[in-house]
C-alpha cells in the first residue's frame, strides 16, 4: 500500500530505487512487491518508470462513487429527520427510471414498492417529475416501452392526459401526486437537473397527513437549494 501510495505522488512516474528510498524499503523488497503489484495490474512499468495502473484506477473510482453516493445518503438522512418524513432520491438514466437511494424510518416507513417503479412512471410523483424533464420525443418513448395502466382509481388513464399534465409542469415546480401510485399515499417530488441529467428528490406521507405535504414540499425544495452547489458532483454522475 506504501508503494501504491508513493506512485501515486508521482504523475510522471517513478523508478524503483526512488520508490524504495521514499517508503524505507530494502531495495530487493521493493522489486520483488513492485513486480507484483505490475503482475496484478496495480502498476505498470514504463521505460523503468512505475505508474498507477488499470485495477488501482478502478479502485479509485470505486472509492469515488462510494464517496458520492455517501453524500447523497447523508443528505437525505438529514432532511428526513429535519422534515419528519420519507426522502427518495432518484434519476431519469439511460431510459429508466431509477430510485437510487431511500432514507425513511419505522415511525416514517417508505412507499412499498409493490408496482415496479421503472413500470408506472406515470402513476407516481416521482416518475411524473423526472418525465416533466425530458423532451417530447423522450417522453413518447418511455411511454412507448411502459405505457399507462390504472393501479388505483385516481391513476391517469391514458397518455394524451399525461402528457397534457407534464406540459402544464412549471420548470421548477414541485410534482404531486395524492393516491395514484398507492392507495392512502399522497407525494411530491422536486426536479432537479444538474447538467444533462434529470433528477429528483421527493416525499411521501399517510393521505390523513396530506395537508402536511405542501409546506413539507417546500421545506425539502428550500433544503435542497442550499445544498445543490455541494451534491452537484454526485447527482451529475
Amino acid at each position: 500500500m506504501r508503494l501504491l501510495e508513493c506512485v501515486a505522488e508521482h504523475p510522471h512516474g517513478a523508478p524503483a530505487k526512488q520508490l524504495a528510498r521514499e517508503t524505507g524499503l530494502a531495495l530487493p523488497t521493493a522489486y520483488h512487491l513492485l513486480r507484483t503489484l505490475v503482475h496484478e495490474g496495480y502498476l505498470r512499468r514504463d521505460k523503468g518508470l512505475f505508474f498507477l495502473g488499470d485495477a488501482a484506477e478502478r479502485l479509485s473510482s470505486s472509492a469515488a462513487q462510494q464517496k458520492r453516493r455517501s453524500t447523497i445518503v447523508d443528505a437525505l438522512a438529514h432532511w428526513r429527520d429535519a422534515i419528519g418524513v420519507p426522502v427518495y432520491y432518484a434519476v431519469y438514466r439511460d431510459g429508466e427510471i431509477e430510485v437510487v437511494c431511500v432514507s425513511d424510518t419505522p415511525g416514517n416507513p417508505a412507499v412499498e414498492e409493490w408496482a415496479d417503479f421503472r413500470e408506472t412512471a406515470h402513476a407516481h410523483a416521482i416518475g411524473q417529475c423526472l418525465l416533466s424533464q425530458l423532451d417530447e420525443d423522450a417522453r413518447r418513448d418511455h411511454l412507448g416501452r411502459y405505457p399507462v395502466q390504472s393501479i388505483t382509481p385516481y391513476t391517469v388513464r391514458d397518455d394524451h392526459t399525461l402528457l397534457r399534465r407534464l406540459e402544464r409542469t412549471r420548470r421548477m415546480e414541485p410534482v404531486v401526486e395524492r393516491q395514484e401510485y398507492a392507495l392512502g399515499t399522497v407525494c411530491a417530488a422536486i426536479p432537479i437537473t444538474v447538467g444533462a441529467t434529470a433528477a429528483t428528490m421527493a416525499i411521501s406521507l399517510p393521505s390523513h397527513q396530506a395537508d402536511r405535504l405542501a409546506a413539507a414540499a417546500r421545506q425539502l425544495q428550500s433544503e435542497v437549494g442550499r445544498m445543490l452547489g455541494s451534491l452537484a458532483i454526485s447527482i451529475s454522475i
